[in-house]
Protein backbone atom coordinates (compact mmCIF):
# COMPACT_ATOMS: atom_id res chain seq x y z
CA UNK A 1 0.00 0.00 0.00
CA UNK A 2 1.05 3.77 -0.42
CA UNK A 3 2.36 5.72 2.26
CA UNK A 4 0.51 8.95 3.03
CA UNK A 5 1.22 11.29 5.41
CA UNK A 6 -1.10 11.96 8.18
CA UNK A 7 -3.16 15.23 7.74
CA UNK A 8 -4.90 16.88 10.79
CA UNK A 9 -8.57 15.76 9.94
CA UNK A 10 -10.97 17.71 11.00
CA UNK A 11 -8.50 20.29 12.60
CA UNK A 12 -9.82 23.24 11.48
CA UNK A 13 -14.16 22.49 12.46
CA UNK A 14 -13.80 19.69 15.14
CA UNK A 15 -13.72 19.45 18.73
CA UNK A 16 -10.56 18.13 20.72
CA UNK A 17 -9.78 14.55 20.86
CA UNK A 18 -11.02 13.24 24.20
CA UNK A 19 -10.26 9.95 25.49
CA UNK A 20 -14.32 7.99 26.03
CA UNK A 21 -15.42 6.37 29.22
CA UNK A 22 -15.56 2.95 29.13
CA UNK A 23 -17.50 -0.18 29.88
CA UNK A 24 -15.84 -3.35 30.18
CA UNK A 25 -17.00 -6.82 29.43
CA UNK A 26 -15.85 -10.45 29.85
CA UNK A 27 -11.88 -10.76 29.95
CA UNK A 28 -11.71 -6.83 29.23
CA UNK A 29 -10.02 -4.74 31.92
CA UNK A 30 -8.06 -1.45 32.64
CA UNK A 31 -4.50 -0.68 33.95
CA UNK A 32 -2.34 1.89 33.71
CA UNK A 33 1.48 1.06 32.56
CA UNK A 34 4.13 1.06 34.90
CA UNK A 35 5.74 5.06 35.43
CA UNK A 36 2.83 6.64 33.98
CA UNK A 37 -0.61 7.46 33.89
CA UNK A 38 -1.71 6.27 30.45
CA UNK A 39 -4.63 4.19 30.76
CA UNK A 40 -4.14 0.36 28.83
CA UNK A 41 -7.40 -1.56 27.71
CA UNK A 42 -6.63 -5.48 28.34
CA UNK A 43 -8.91 -7.21 25.98
CA UNK A 44 -7.32 -10.65 26.75
CA UNK A 45 -4.42 -11.75 29.27
CA UNK A 46 -3.23 -14.79 27.86
CA UNK A 47 -5.64 -17.42 29.03
CA UNK A 48 -7.89 -19.86 26.55
CA UNK A 49 -10.82 -19.04 24.89
CA UNK A 50 -11.30 -15.65 26.30
CA UNK A 51 -13.51 -12.61 24.95
CA UNK A 52 -13.65 -9.08 25.73
CA UNK A 53 -14.72 -5.99 24.97
CA UNK A 54 -14.61 -1.89 25.83
CA UNK A 55 -17.14 0.34 24.72
CA UNK A 56 -17.43 4.17 24.68
CA UNK A 57 -20.38 4.77 27.19
CA UNK A 58 -21.09 8.03 25.35
CA UNK A 59 -22.96 7.31 22.09
CA UNK A 60 -21.25 8.40 18.87
CA UNK A 61 -23.46 9.99 16.06
CA UNK A 62 -22.98 7.59 13.48
CA UNK A 63 -24.47 9.70 10.49
CA UNK A 64 -21.76 12.02 11.34
CA UNK A 65 -18.07 11.90 10.11
CA UNK A 66 -15.55 11.07 12.76
CA UNK A 67 -11.74 9.99 13.78
CA UNK A 68 -10.29 7.49 16.22
CA UNK A 69 -6.49 6.89 17.25
CA UNK A 70 -5.51 3.96 19.25
CA UNK A 71 -2.14 1.75 19.76
CA UNK A 72 -2.17 -1.92 19.63
CA UNK A 73 -0.09 -4.36 20.93
CA UNK A 74 -0.51 -7.83 21.43
CA UNK A 75 1.81 -10.25 22.21
CA UNK A 76 3.17 -13.28 24.06
CA UNK A 77 0.51 -15.88 25.09
CA UNK A 78 0.85 -19.43 23.65
CA UNK A 79 1.14 -19.16 19.39
CA UNK A 80 -0.41 -15.40 19.14
CA UNK A 81 -4.53 -16.19 18.32
CA UNK A 82 -6.95 -14.56 17.57
CA UNK A 83 -6.64 -10.67 17.01
CA UNK A 84 -8.91 -7.72 18.21
CA UNK A 85 -11.27 -5.08 16.02
CA UNK A 86 -12.66 -2.07 16.36
CA UNK A 87 -16.33 -1.72 16.23
CA UNK A 88 -19.36 0.31 15.66
CA UNK A 89 -22.35 -1.03 17.13
CA UNK A 90 -26.00 -0.49 18.25
CA UNK A 91 -26.55 -3.13 20.66
CA UNK A 92 -25.41 -2.53 23.57
CA UNK A 93 -22.30 -1.18 25.87
CA UNK A 94 -22.53 -4.67 27.31
CA UNK A 95 -22.69 -6.36 24.04
CA UNK A 96 -20.07 -9.17 23.85
CA UNK A 97 -19.58 -11.60 20.95
CA UNK A 98 -17.57 -14.68 20.50
CA UNK A 99 -14.23 -16.52 21.65
CA UNK A 100 -11.16 -18.00 18.90
CA UNK A 101 -11.78 -16.75 15.14
CA UNK A 102 -14.96 -14.50 16.10
CA UNK A 103 -12.57 -12.46 17.30
CA UNK A 104 -14.98 -10.96 20.38
CA UNK A 105 -17.37 -9.33 17.77
CA UNK A 106 -19.11 -12.86 16.16
CA UNK A 107 -23.03 -12.19 16.69
CA UNK A 108 -23.22 -8.70 17.29
CA UNK A 109 -25.31 -8.66 14.19
CA UNK A 110 -25.59 -4.11 14.21
CA UNK A 111 -22.26 -3.63 13.88
CA UNK A 112 -19.64 -2.63 11.10
CA UNK A 113 -15.97 -4.20 12.53
CA UNK A 114 -12.42 -3.60 11.52
CA UNK A 115 -10.52 -6.28 12.79
CA UNK A 116 -6.47 -7.12 13.10
CA UNK A 117 -6.56 -10.53 12.87
CA UNK A 118 -3.19 -12.68 13.99
CA UNK A 119 -4.33 -16.24 13.26
CA UNK A 120 -5.42 -17.90 9.89
CA UNK A 121 -8.86 -19.55 10.53
CA UNK A 122 -10.77 -21.40 7.73
CA UNK A 123 -11.79 -17.98 5.74
CA UNK A 124 -9.14 -16.10 6.79
CA UNK A 125 -6.38 -15.08 3.98
CA UNK A 126 -3.66 -15.30 6.20
CA UNK A 127 -2.40 -14.62 9.90
CA UNK A 128 -1.43 -10.89 9.39
CA UNK A 129 -4.41 -9.06 7.62
CA UNK A 130 -6.94 -6.04 8.33
CA UNK A 131 -10.73 -6.47 7.09
CA UNK A 132 -14.34 -4.94 7.15
CA UNK A 133 -16.70 -7.27 8.20
CA UNK A 134 -20.35 -6.26 8.36
CA UNK A 135 -23.07 -8.36 10.83
CA UNK A 136 -20.86 -9.38 12.89
CA UNK A 137 -19.89 -12.18 10.77
CA UNK A 138 -16.13 -12.74 11.09
CA UNK A 139 -16.32 -15.35 8.50
CA UNK A 140 -17.13 -13.30 5.15
CA UNK A 141 -15.38 -9.48 4.71
CA UNK A 142 -16.60 -6.81 2.75
CA UNK A 143 -12.67 -5.82 2.12
CA UNK A 144 -9.54 -7.63 3.51
CA UNK A 145 -6.28 -6.59 3.06
CA UNK A 146 -2.41 -8.13 3.87
CA UNK A 147 -0.83 -5.58 6.55
CA UNK A 148 2.00 -4.46 5.78
CA UNK A 149 3.18 -4.14 9.26
CA UNK A 150 3.52 -6.96 12.03
CA UNK A 151 0.76 -6.57 13.54
CA UNK A 152 1.85 -9.57 16.54
CA UNK A 153 4.55 -9.10 18.83
CA UNK A 154 5.19 -5.12 18.41
CA UNK A 155 3.09 -2.57 19.22
CA UNK A 156 1.31 -0.44 16.28
CA UNK A 157 -1.09 2.86 15.86
CA UNK A 158 -3.94 2.83 14.10
CA UNK A 159 -6.17 5.90 12.37
CA UNK A 160 -9.79 5.09 11.74
CA UNK A 161 -11.61 7.99 9.77
CA UNK A 162 -15.07 7.85 8.69
CA UNK A 163 -16.13 10.17 6.05
CA UNK A 164 -20.11 9.85 6.68
CA UNK A 165 -21.03 12.06 3.70
CA UNK A 166 -19.34 9.51 1.20
CA UNK A 167 -19.69 6.54 3.44
CA UNK A 168 -15.87 6.45 3.45
CA UNK A 169 -13.91 4.55 5.93
CA UNK A 170 -10.41 4.54 5.78
CA UNK A 171 -7.94 2.43 8.04
CA UNK A 172 -4.12 3.71 8.35
CA UNK A 173 -1.48 1.39 10.09
CA UNK A 174 2.16 2.78 11.17
CA UNK A 175 4.67 1.20 12.81
CA UNK A 176 6.59 2.58 15.94
CA UNK A 177 9.54 3.08 14.21
CA UNK A 178 11.53 6.28 14.31
CA UNK A 179 10.36 7.67 10.78
CA UNK A 180 7.91 4.90 9.88
CA UNK A 181 5.41 6.21 7.43
CA UNK A 182 1.39 5.73 8.21
CA UNK A 183 -0.07 3.52 5.60
CA UNK A 184 -3.75 3.09 4.29
CA UNK A 185 -5.00 -0.63 4.25
CA UNK A 186 -8.41 -0.47 4.02
CA UNK A 187 -10.39 1.80 1.87
CA UNK A 188 -14.17 1.19 2.30
CA UNK A 189 -17.66 2.18 1.08
CA UNK A 190 -20.19 1.61 4.05
CA UNK A 191 -22.60 3.09 5.76
CA UNK A 192 -22.56 3.18 9.35
CA UNK A 193 -25.80 4.46 9.99
CA UNK A 194 -27.54 2.17 7.75
CA UNK A 195 -25.38 -1.05 8.36
CA UNK A 196 -26.21 -0.45 12.19
CA UNK A 197 -29.61 0.31 11.92
CA UNK A 198 -29.35 3.50 14.26
CA UNK A 199 -28.32 7.13 13.80
CA UNK A 200 -26.28 6.70 16.73
CA UNK A 201 -24.18 3.90 18.47
CA UNK A 202 -21.18 2.37 20.52
CA UNK A 203 -17.60 2.23 19.16
CA UNK A 204 -15.10 0.47 20.65
CA UNK A 205 -12.58 -2.91 20.83
CA UNK A 206 -12.99 -6.22 20.91
CA UNK A 207 -11.03 -9.37 21.06
CA UNK A 208 -10.46 -13.22 21.78
CA UNK A 209 -8.47 -16.18 21.97
CA UNK A 210 -9.25 -19.80 21.23
CA UNK A 211 -6.96 -22.68 21.71
CA UNK A 212 -3.84 -20.59 21.32
CA UNK A 213 -3.38 -17.39 23.09
CA UNK A 214 -2.27 -13.94 23.53
CA UNK A 215 -2.11 -10.96 25.40
CA UNK A 216 -4.02 -8.03 24.04
CA UNK A 217 -3.72 -4.17 24.82
CA UNK A 218 -4.63 -1.26 23.37
CA UNK A 219 -4.26 2.09 24.82
CA UNK A 220 -3.35 5.85 23.67
CA UNK A 221 -7.07 5.81 22.00
CA UNK A 222 -8.90 9.44 21.33
CA UNK A 223 -12.16 9.75 19.23
CA UNK A 224 -12.21 13.25 17.01
CA UNK A 225 -15.94 14.41 16.44
CA UNK A 226 -17.47 17.78 14.23
CA UNK A 227 -18.10 20.52 16.15
CA UNK A 228 -22.10 20.79 16.89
Amino acid sequence: MAAVNSPGAFAADSEPPYTPPLALNGTASLMWRAGDDERVIRLTDGGYRQTGSAWSMQQIDLTESFETRFTAHLRGGHGGADGIAFVAQSQSPRALGGWGGGLGYRGIRDSVAVEFDIYQNQPDPSSNHLAVSLGGNPDRYDSAAESSIPLYGKPFQVRVRYDADNWRLQVFVRALTPGAPEELMLDQKVALANRTGASSGWIGFTGSTGHLTARQDVYEWTVTTPQA
